[in-house]
């Protein structure tokens, strides 16, 4: 059985080992595909293993051998499952293996806004502290997060683990999903509405998947309900923002600040508007990508395989 990855660089750089998949059958490993050569590389190919490469329709239906297709993340827009499904292909994904890094790194945005360790610790080694008069000194406001709101957009796997973060720091979480969990409330997280969450939250983290219901749901309309000064985080998918909007909004001060780990195209291109705001961080992408992890997907990959050979397939995207 032919196994082929298409893109696996992202998932093991080199501090991981394929050997667990190589035990399942003949293991073609590319770090990366370009559209013109994806036919090429999977022809007489079984299994289909790809991350961001994109499987369309046209590209499946000259692939006869495959009859299987594992995406190598939990998002899985990237294969036509209509298609596949009509072509007897069985597709699958790694469901909620990142839940706790993606939770950790938007700790870390807000961590960051509210007392600018990086940027003091170059000021430091610039020789501001050296220079000072006082024994102390601070460049940005500093935030206590303590009875702080923070509203959450999407209330999955992601989304509570965050809740559990703000807990411990003493916030109240204010909760928007499209279907309430009252189960899963607590003294200290509530749900509400959209525009109470826009409107009485500190912080704004979002979780919420990219749909046609999420695509531009933060603009500058959304905006103008929040509070001035309020904080914006957002691991969920970088098309939930209107990205000239968010940056506008930072310039003018009414964002305060804002964490990104996703944006509309990626890489980022120059001409991104964020990329020049106030007070924005960007980070590439990364928020999955503790080793701790990308050994949790890499587990559940091999998983599903073995499910699929044993024909008893699990994390079926396309039923």
């Amino acid at each position: 059985m032919k196994i082929v990855v298409l893109d696996g660089y992202t998932l093991n750089p080199g501090d991981m080992s394929w050997s667990g998949i190589e035990q399942l059958g003949e293991l073609v490993v590319y770090d990366r595909t370009p559209v013109d050569k994806i036919l090429e590389r999977i022809d007489n190919a079984e299994i289909i293993l790809t991350n961001k490469v994109v499987l369309t329709k046209e590209i499946l239906q000259k692939a006869s051998s495959v009859k299987y297709i594992g995406v190598i993340a939990t998002g899985y827009n990237v294969v036509d499952t209509a298609a596949a499904k009509e072509l007897g292909i069985i597709v699958t994904n790694v469901p909620a293996y990142s839940t706790n890094s993606v939770a950790q790194l938007v700790f870390a945005f807000i961590l960051e806004l509210c007392h600018h360790v990086g940027e003091h610790n170059r000021a430091v080694r610039d020789g501001a502290w050296t220079n000072s008069v006082d024994f102390t000194f601070w460049n940005y406001p500093l935030i206590e997060l303590a009875g702080k709101t923070l509203g959450i957009v999407g209330f999955g796997g992601i989304g509570q683990a965050t809740a559990r973060i703000a807990e411990a720091f003493g916030m109240n979480v204010i909760v928007y999903n499209r279907t309430k969990r009252p189960e899963l409330e607590t003294d200290k997280i509530k749900f509400k509405e959209l525009e109470q969450v826009l409107s009485q939250s500190d912080f704004i983290s979002l979780h919420c998947p990219l749909t046609d219901q999420t695509k531009g749901l933060i603009n500058k309309d959304s905006i103008t309900k929040m509070k001035d000064g309020v904080f914006l985080i957002n691991t969920s998918r970088g098309p939930v923002l209107v990205e000239q909007d968010v940056a506008d909004a930072l310039n003018s001060g009414k964002l305060a600040g804002v964490g990104l780990d996703v944006v509309s195209m990626e890489p980022i291109p120059e001409n991104n508007p964020l990329l020049k705001a106030k007070n924005c961080i960007i980070t590439p992408h990364f928020a999955w990508a503790p080793i701790e992890a990308r050994t949790r997907l890499m587990d559940t990959l091999i998983k599903n395989i073995r499910a699929f050979v044993d024909n008893k397939p699990v994390n079926v995207v396309n039923k």
